[in-house]
């Protein structure tokens, strides 16, 4: 992965300035305009005369370990009367007299450069390690993840094979020509007895600036293809995990294929959303760390293009090597990033088609329900039409009361009115005219009630 530049402190920010544009005319300038050009120009290659003895490491580092490093830089600038690195830089170059130190932080990662120069072509009797202090090294904040030696040699003759056994400790070796021809690399990919890997460089007439791409480029395969793997314990980690979860999930849509109760469906919902929090948790856990896996992949197979492979005889090349071996590793890693994506495309699709499910349930029981209000609706109004019935003739019978006293009265008075006759005719009048008003008022209060409110 091809890492962004650490983020400046105020203090750089604001000394780290673009010069004003003489245009005539006055033009504000971004203020990040200089530090976007000069991010081309970083991390440059080492100028390198051979022979000469290389050691480089690369830790991670979390963010209390980055906080440290720069006290750690100047630590040792401090020993060797040398001025320490600005605050907030990512990278530190610095000639120390006897070696260089090349440090250069990454996204994830630093890394440690030691050059060392050498009068003779020795391979791995000595390392740059040596004129460093040892104290110091002891204390580099981080975890180590690369370690390699690097022998850089001027040999006009091809190594032997009792000189490759020797410097690899009997371990087989990958090599080939590079650089048109003008160069030889030759390493094992393994970790020696030192703890460190190993790398030979044959220079066959390049240039300090040629030596120095090359050294960078094997550098960079050596650190990022491990990097790449970094992934790989994860993803080994997750396939059992994933497995349990796609059986689960089959489970699930098996009960839900069969008929089953509201309640059911509910315990299968609930069932469902906590596997589908699983699954988000165990992407966004492994998310980043995959992407890193396919970026750093990308960059090893680039570098290795670079290279310009020829092949020596008797030997595996470095890219055939890297992507037999590697290529498997990557493919592990993008086969479980996409089983996980599935398995949250799946989650997504069965809690679709359950909550499908629960709202076809749910809509049939409205249904039930406003079939059930609806005959309670008409009992309702068979049962006011009885009790209006009913109301009419209680009213009647009070109202006729009260004419039989009017009728009594009438006749005391003297009027020629025959009581029983005037009662009998009166009786449809009254329960007419009683009728007519109570169902007036019920036809009132219900169209009161259909009329919308504004």
């Amino acid at each position: 992965m091809e890492d962004v530049i650490d983020a400046k402190t105020a203090d750089v920010e604001e000394a780290v300035t673009a010069p004003a544009v003489d245009t005539g005319v006055s033009l504000r300038v971004d203020p990040r305009r200089a530090e976007l050009y000069d991010e081309l120009h970083n991390r440059p290659s080492p100028l390198v005369d051979s022979p000469c003895l290389v050691t480089h490491m690369a830790v991670v580092v979390n963010e209390k370990e980055r906080e440290q490093e720069g006290q750690f830089l100047a630590e040792l600038c401090q020993r060797f009367s040398i001025n320490p690195p600005s605050p907030g830089v990512s990278c530190f170059y610095q000639n120390f007299g006897g070696f260089e130190l090349r440090w250069e932080r990454h996204l994830e990662f630093s890394t440690y450069t030691l050059i060392r120069a050498r009068k003779e072509d020795c391979l791995f009797e000595d390392s740059a390690l040596k004129v460093v202090p040892r104290d110091w090294l002891e204390r580099i904040p981080g975890q180590l993840i690369t370690a390699i030696h690097v022998s850089m040699i001027g040999a006009p003759q091809a190594l032997n094979e009792e000189q490759l056994c020797d410097a690899f400790e009997g371990q087989r070796v990958c090599g080939s020509q590079v650089a048109h021809g003008r160069a030889e690399i030759l390493t094992s990919f393994r970790i020696h007895s030192d703890g460190f890997s190993r790398c030979v460089i044959r220079d066959r007439g390049l240039s300090a600036y040629q030596a120095g791409r090359l050294l960078q480029r094997v550098l960079e395969i050596e650190t990022y293809r491990l990097m790449a793997l970094l992934g790989l314990p994860t993803a080994r980690e997750l396939a059992p995990r994933l497995r349990q979860l796609e059986e689960f999930l089959a489970k699930l849509n098996q009960r839900i294929a069969a008929k089953g109760s509201v309640k059911d469906d509910g315990e299968m919902l609930s069932a469902l959303t906590n596997l589908a929090a699983q699954a988000e948790k165990i992407r966004s856990d492994t998310n980043y760390r995959f992407g890193a896996t396919n970026a750093y992949y990308d960059l090893v197979t680039s570098r290795l293009e670079q290279l310009n492979e020829q092949q020596l005889p008797g030997l595996q090349t470095w890219q055939e090597f890297v992507q037999r071996r590697l290529g498997p590793g990557i493919k592990t890693c993008n086969a479980i990033q996409q089983r996980l994506e599935d398995l949250s495309r799946r989650v997504a699709h069965t809690s679709g088609l359950l909550r499908t499910r629960v709202d076809l349930s749910i809509a049939s029981q409205n249904s039930n329900l406003l079939s059930s209000l609806d005959r309670r609706s008409s009992l309702q109004l068979r049962l006011q039409q009885t009790v209006e019935g009913l109301s009419v003739a209680a009213i009647a019978y009070y109202v006729m009361g009260l004419l039989n006293y009017i009728f009594v009265a009438a006749i005391d008075l003297g009027l020629p009115i025959n009581k029983t006759i005037a009662m009998g005719a009166s009786v449809p009048i009254v329960v007419l005219l009683i009728w007519a008003s109570v169902h007036g008022l019920v036809r009132t209060i219900l169209k009161g009630k259909e009329e919308p409110k504004e």
